[in-house]
Parts: structure tokens; sequence; C-alpha cells
């Protein structure tokens, strides 16, 4: 799922979305309750209509900024309080108010809000990280009001396996229509991460989605699907576009490079996108250092569409029965390569 935050992916379109494949979106509740407002959204028909977006639409419930707004917010057992980041005025979520601001936004996947601690971080951190976590769970399920909008639960509990079972277990009880894995990317080395997901994504009932939250770069989208997982937002695809990184099926390439400031080549010739069938690496280069927001929307379009691209050999590699070959030669391939910088 490529990330619109605030109702809009960086530098695209929604028809140049569409035209890669994309078929769900990601946006987030906390940004958008601040700006516009939820009420202005659901008066404008909802955040479908807002954002002249007609795929499906999964909205997150501010649980990150509990994360990465850690200098601007303060959590208690009833919520969240946060100093808008905007102008510093107090703003609270609770799990009440996050499922209703969604319940007006209107998207298709809602998610409960939750605790969400750096890692690493002592046990009794994650422990409370959990208690706090299930409990917003179950006030979520009661507030929501929409039958027409899938819940999520999210499982917490850092790379405790103990912790995670039993936050999962308790969200199996309460019941959701998916299930996500938060609190992972954020600290870890990637090898603990890919470890985690390999031993506890045939956990979450298979019966459901299954959601791997803020990841990720390609190796680890491939590594998580091959351990059970079917869902995934990251911005990497549109925060490397715009500093000049391209995803190609030969690796990384990195446009401010000065062996290709008369490259007529593509950024990948293995691609069909339309920035692939039109510009050369040495016309993209020169947008990149010149400056020009054309140079980020035109890399950022190639990276999502290398993407859904990805996905979709995934899928067809499942559905044909090939996908273990299919992950050997990719993993021997020169994709493997790929060490995307992130902020």
């Amino acid at each position: 799922m490529p990330v619109g935050t605030r109702g809009a992916v960086k530098g695209l379109s929604p028809a140049q979305l569409a035209q890669t494949g994309t078929q769900i979106l990601l946006a987030n509740t906390y940004h958008l309750m601040l700006r516009p407002g939820a009420a202005t959204i659901a008066a404008l028909d909802g955040l479908h209509r807002f954002m002249g977006w007609d795929g499906a639409l999964l909205t997150d419930s501010g649980g990150f900024q509990v994360y990465s707004l850690g200098a601007l917010r303060r959590v208690d057992d009833d919520g969240v309080a946060f100093r808008s980041h905007l102008d510093g005025s107090p703003v609270r979520l609770t799990p009440e108010s996050a499922i209703e601001i969604q319940n007006q936004l209107g998207a298709d996947i809602i998610m409960p809000l939750d605790e969400c601690p750096p890692l690493p971080s002592e046990p009794p951190v994650l422990a409370a990280a959990v208690r706090r976590t299930v409990a917003w769970a179950r006030r979520s399920r009661a507030a929501h009001r929409r039958s027409d909008q899938a819940l999520y639960g999210i499982v917490q509990g850092g790379l405790d396996l103990a912790l995670r079972r039993a936050c999962l277990a308790e969200l199996v009880e309460i019941g959701f229509d998916g299930y996500a894995l938060g609190g992972l990317s954020v600290g870890e080395p990637p090898e603990q991460m890919h470890a985690f997901v390999q031993t506890f994504a045939s956990e979450l009932p298979e019966d459901r989605p299954r959601y791997l939250m803020g990841v990720g770069t390609p190796v680890d989208l491939v590594r998580a699907v091959a351990a059970g997982m079917d869902q995934f937002d990251c911005v990497l695809p549109t925060r490397n576009g715009r500093k000049g990184y391209a995803f190609t099926s030969a690796g990384t390439l990195r446009l401010r490079n000065a062996c290709h400031a008369r490259s007529g080549e593509p950024l990948d010739p293995a691609c069909g996108c339309y920035t692939c069938r039109t510009f050369t690496r040495a016309y993209l280069r020169h947008l990149i250092l010149s400056g020009e927001v054309l140079g980020g929307t035109l890399v950022s379009l190639h990276n999502i569409a290398f993407y859904q691209s990805l996905m979709r050999q995934m899928r067809i590699a499942i559905a044909d029965g090939t996908f273990d070959n299919w992950r050997r030669a990719f993993e021997s391939g020169p994709a493997v390569r790929q060490s995307e910088e992130h902020e």
C-alpha cells in the first residue's frame, strides 16, 4: 500500500497510482484529524471522494504517531495526549475517538489505537504496551459502528514471542477482520525483524488477512510473504524516489552518481512503467540535481510500479505453485543488493 499520510501520496496523482497497478492506499487518522478535520471530509462524501481515489483505502489509527512523535505526546491508560506538530495545540486521541474519526473518514479497512514502543525497549515497557494495546482493542471493537469497514487488530510485544502470543490470543478472543503485526522496523536490525516474522507469522489466523505494518524493502517483502504475510505499507518507494534512488531489477540505482550523467538508458530496461518508457537516466538525474519536482515524481512513479510488479509476481508464483523457486531466484539475483537509505 503506497502511503498517503495526509490524503495524498507525495508527488503522485490517483490516476498515476492506478496506472502502476495500485489497488489500495494508506492514509493517517492523526494527520487528517488535524487538517482538514474528519467532519470536513465526512461532509464532502468521505475520504475516497475527497482524495479522488476509487480504489480501497486503509486508515491507520494514529498509533504510529505514538512512536514517531514521542517528544510531543503523553500516553496514559485512557489514550494519548499530543501537542499538535502544526501549532502546539493540545489534541487527544482515545480508542473511541480514533474509531469515530475513521468511521467518519469511511476507509475500507480501519485500525484500532495501539501503543508502539521503539526497539529495543525494556521488558516492562513492552509488557505495558501490550496491556494497553489489548485494552484499547476491546474499546475500539465496542466503539466501531460501521459494518462496511473491516477492523483489524494489532499485535504488539516487540521481539518477545511470549508477549506477542499473549497479545494475539486476547485479540483473537475479541475477534477482528484481520490481524496486523505492529512494532517492527522501529529500531531493530533487519535480520532480527526477518527472523521474528519467519517464526511468528504462521501463528496469525490463517483465515484472515495478515498485515505487516511499516515494512519495507523489496527483500523484506519477499521474506515476509514467504513467512505468510499478505499486506504491507511503506514510505520507501516515494521517499527514496524524491531523493533520486530507484529500485530496479538490477539493484538500487542512485541517480546522483556521475556515471548516469550521459546515460541514454531507462531506469530499468525490464520495467514498462511510464518513466522507463519515456525518459533517460541522464534526464532524470538532471531533474533531481536541479531540484525539479518532476524528478521526484517520475522516480517515485517508477518505484511504486516496481513494488506493485514485485507483489504481482509473487501472487502469480503462489497461484502457480512456483513461489519457492521464484523466491530462490530472486534472492540469488541482483535485487538482494538493494540497500535503501532510511530516514
